[in-house]
């Protein structure tokens, strides 16, 4: 493949920047008529499900296709060439970034990659859509924010919920009170995740992928689980487990139901691997506990189903992914595309509906058009935060100590409804089969977190607060594939 050394690329980059600053562009409006060219990067299922999406709208051209792995770009090219279209392709993003044709990227990688080259395209001069969650950690998110600032670029994070009109019209229904006071709210990821495997030695890499881009930002390691993509999800180096994934969508609408514009002050993860021994690391079983003032937030993700064998997953109140908002004369129960208000007894009452959030595409042309950030439904400050809630749930996971259920049912008693909950989970785990006197449940610290400085409070060197932090940011760096401080 076509390589680029480290200083062509930091001297093409600030060649652009320099360029595209000096020209304005960060300030220009786009005219109705103005053809956007966009790059996506990343193209298995949901980049492949972008493409369609965004060559769907007015005026749009999906003019340039970028993957590490050539047999995926081949594929996706192929349907270019099915159509007559021409599109050019990449496999590395630093060379599409070098195209002063592309107005946008569309970042589509695995979470390892998606805040440094969310920056990296900022930099180039060019605006992005970044798929959730929009970091792989607090302190990278925070960078690509600062970047979206000082680079005067139009960022919309991936979270397409925030597009969803029944939604919007519900939080501002119970944000208005016709519910009287909210609660708590509640945030559903029970999605069945399969065992990945285990492999006994490192596995050999196809030789189609550029397994040195395709690690990037993460720790060159060999490959240790059966498939390179979509398993990353489970390993910590390069994904987030399912509160990061899938969860992320729930996560967010939680906190916009809330109107809370920060990171809590406080968070607790109880959890665990449950149900096989695999090659995954992350917790495929958690609640967490945001301690939000005055309505706090209970997360859940299950990747067990109902019962051992069984297709079919829990739900609460009829909700599998979703979000519930409890108030003092009833609930919502619903998600993606809307939901209903229920009374204290369980009456449905009314309605709220929409296509769902499929009119994201389209709200960051316009925003890319007007070079209004206030235009975007998820400004990159909006995903950052979001993302930061399912990063601190891990962290206060992975530092976490393995516990007894009577341990854990005192702990719990310290959080609202949280020994409901833990009873519930319990109940899970056994019609799963799960012994939990053997299988230990993790039980995370009980963290302060200082939303404002986005750092966990540690009084004493080396305490929980301390380990926290470490974990706020990656602490191995690979040149050239760095986060950096961007300041100003």
């Amino acid at each position: 493949m076509e390589n680029i050394n480290r200083r062509d690329f930091v001297k093409s980059v600030g060649a652009g920047v320099a360029l595209s600053l000096a020209a304005g562009i960060g300030s220009n409006v786009m005219g109705a008529n103005d053809r956007i060219r966009l790059g996506i990067v990343g193209l298995n299922s949901k980049g492949a499900s972008h493409v369609n999406n965004f060559s769907q709208l007015e005026n749009v051209q999906v003019a340039a296709l970028c993957d590490v792995d050539r047999d995926v770009l081949n594929r996706e090219k192929e349907k270019f060439t099915q159509k007559n279209t021409k599109v050019d392709t990449y496999t590395d993003i630093r060379k599409l970034l070098d195209d002063k044709d592309i107005d946008a990227i569309v970042v589509v990688t695995p979470n390892h990659w998606h805040s440094l080259m969310g920056i990296w395209a900022c930099q180039a001069g060019k605006d992005v859509y970044v798929e959730k969650p929009v970091s792989h950690d607090v302190w990278e998110g925070r960078q690509l924010v600062s970047a979206a600032k000082k680079y005067k670029r139009i960022v919309q994070a991936g979270t397409q919920s925030r597009s969803d009109e029944a939604l919007k019209e519900v939080f501002q229904y119970i944000q208005d009170g016709n519910l009287g006071k909210m609660k708590l709210v509640w945030g559903f990821c029970y999605k069945q995740r399969p065992s990945i495997g285990k492999v006994k030695g490192p596995q050999s890499i196809s030789p189609s992928v550029d397994y040195n881009l395709w690690t990037g930002p993460a720790p060159l390691q060999p490959l240790m689980r059966e498939k390179l993509h979509y398993d990353w999800h489970w390993q910590w180096d390069t994904g987030n487990g399912d509160i990061g994934n899938q969860g992320i969508h729930q996560l967010d609408m939680c906190r916009w139901a809330t109107g809370q514009e920060l990171l809590p002050e406080r968070v607790m993860s109880i959890g665990g691997r449950f149900g096989y021994n695999d090659d995954g690391e992350t917790a495929n079983t958690q609640i967490i506990f945001y301690d939000y003032k005055p309505v706090p937030i209970i997360f859940e993700v299950r990747g067990l189903p109902a019962r051992k064998d069984s297709t079919q997953m829990d739900h609460f109140k009829g909700i599998r992914i979703g979000i519930v908002i409890e108030c003092e004369h009833g609930y919502f129960a619903g998600g993606a595309g809307g939901g209903w208000i229920y009374d204290n007894n369980g009456k449905r009452g009314k309605q709220f509906s929409s296509p769902g959030g499929g009119g994201h595409h389209g709200n960051f042309i316009d925003a890319m058009r007007s070079r209004r950030e206030s235009d975007l439904n998820a400004p990159i400050i909006e995903g950052h935060v979001s993302s930061g809630l399912a990063h601190l749930a891990n962290i206060s996971h992975r530092i976490g100590v393995k516990n007894s259920i009577d341990v854990v049912n005192e702990q719990c008693k310290s959080y609202y409804d949280m020994n409901k909950v833990f009873y519930r989970l319990q109940s899970h785990l056994f019609e799963n089969w799960v012994d939990l006197s053997k299988d230990l449940v993790t039980m995370g610290p009980d963290l302060e977190f200082d939303p404002k400085a986005e750092r966990f409070i540690s009084n004493v060197e080396y305490d929980q607060g301390y380990w926290a932090n470490t974990m706020l940011k990656r602490q191995s760096v690979r040149e050239p594939f760095v986060v950096k401080e961007i300041k100003g």
